[in-house]
């Protein structure tokens, strides 16, 4: 078998994992294989946050267009579908931006798909 040197690419490739673990705590961010295994995890954590983080804002979204209509006397399943049914395509982000920052807005909205 002829020997291989991977001098470079395993320098390389071992440098950048070390630099994706700096700030960890004591031997997590020095040594080779325990930083593997931390930044394994951290980016596993990370991959499934960015999705979570989705999740959590949708439903933060339609907590404030709830509140907002039970001040109306609504409800947010209501609103949403009379919204669909006049063609008025404002998406719950943008929805629950008015409904907080300028409720006379999002109260005019609601009188107009109503009547």
């Amino acid at each position: 078998m002829v020997r291989v040197k991977r001098g470079n690419v395993a320098r390389i490739r071992r440098k950048s994992i070390l630099q994706l673990a700096k700030g960890y705590c004591g031997r997590n961010s020095k040594i080779f294989r325990m930083a593997n295994q931390k930044v394994t995890i951290a980016l596993r954590y990370a991959f499934n946050g960015r999705r979570e983080r989705k999740r959590l804002f949708r439903k933060l979204w339609i907590r404030r267009i709830s509140a907002a209509a039970k001040l109306n006397n609504l409800y947010y399943n209501k609103i949403i579908q009379y919204f669909k049914n006049s063609n008025i395509d404002l998406n719950r982000k943008m929805l629950s931006q008015i409904a907080v920052l300028d409720n006379k807005s999002f109260i005019q909205l609601v009188s107009t798909i109503l009547y």
